[in-house]
């Protein structure tokens, strides 16, 4: 090997495969493809053998980039778990923390949480990504996911930062027009608006009520894969939504929305969800617990 090699150059390689490509590559750590470039090169540089073979389209890892990159991945977690070890004896977080959320939580409450929480910890450098649809935490290098709802893979850990509950709801208007569903196979006789969420199967609500939890399948004439779009929907009288009571308390309050049939709900908490690994992490405890404090102070209110 010319020179020693950089971990920065192997955690880059590890991105461009988990990543596909170069330029997705480069998007994940905020850097120019050409960085990402120059790093690659300067690893086969040093290993003195070529990793990726690169097309207009993909990437196709040599048999060496196939065994470098399963060293590198070894490599990398147990330098990660050196400072998780050593991190337990800090007191302040620093470092890299990768935080995952839905779009309408995430824009709404853990903007605003990550702000105080940059604050109480500035040697700590926070990446939030937003997506309303189910991360492989793993697959995507995420080490905290703020999770709305309760279905929770068994491999992950969990720690439940609030309640919440998704309660079915419209805009007077849309009930005026349509009435009040009677009970909850009415439910099929409406406009219902259906949404692709994260732990939510598509068209399918499972509800508790007064004699415990009920299926039902519904449609409608809109159905999108973004909450606040179908928020928008039911503001603007196209139908009747199930959706989170910290998304839609102001608008009840004003009138603008009506709860239908309260007597079901779908309990869906607030979770902060993690992989195994992560477990003894020391930034990642002081994360949550920090989530566990701002949200239990009725922040979703």
């Amino acid at each position: 090997m010319k020179d020693l090699l950089q971990l920065e150059d192997l955690r880059v390689f590890c991105l461009v495969v988990r990543k596909g490509g170069f330029t997705a590559a480069a998007e994940a750590m905020a850097a120019s493809p050409a960085y990402v470039s120059k790093r690659i090169r300067v690893l086969e540089q040093n290993l003195g053998c070529r990793l990726i073979n690169r097309t207009t389209r993909r990437i196709a890892l040599t048999e060496q980039g196939e065994r470098i990159h399963g060293w590198a991945g070894k490599i990398l977690q147990d330098v990660e778990q050196m400072s998780v070890e050593i991190g337990t004896a800090q007191q302040q977080p620093r470092g890299i923390i990768r935080i995952s959320s839905s779009f309408g939580f995430g824009r709404v409450h853990l903007a605003p949480a990550l702000g105080e929480l940059a604050r109480h910890y500035p040697e700590l450098s926070i990446r939030l990504e937003l997506a309303d649809c189910l991360i492989d935490l793993a697959q995507e290098g995420i080490d905290l996911d703020i999770r709305v709802g309760n279905e929770i893979a068994p491999q992950l850990l969990a720690r439940k930062l609030v309640e919440n509950r998704r309660i079915l709801c419209a805009s007077p208007d849309y009930l005026a027009r349509h009435g009040s569903p009677s009970g909850l196979e009415a439910l099929m006789q409406h406009n219902c608006l259906v949404i692709k969420e994260r732990d939510h199967p598509f068209g399918v609500w499972r509800l508790t009520g007064p004699h415990g939890e009920h299926s039902i399948r519904v449609q409608g004439a809109l159905a999108a894969n973004h909450g606040e779009v179908v928020h928008q929907w039911a503001l603007q009288g196209h139908g009747i939504m199930l959706r989170s009571l910290w998304d839609v308390a102001g608008e009840l309050e004003r009138g603008e929305l009506v709860q239908v049939l309260p007597d079901y709900y779908l309990q869906a908490d607030i979770w902060a969800v993690y992989p195994d690994k992560l477990a003894n992490s020391a930034k990642l405890r002081v994360c949550v617990e920090f989530f566990q404090h701002y949200f239990g102070q009725g922040k979703l209110a």
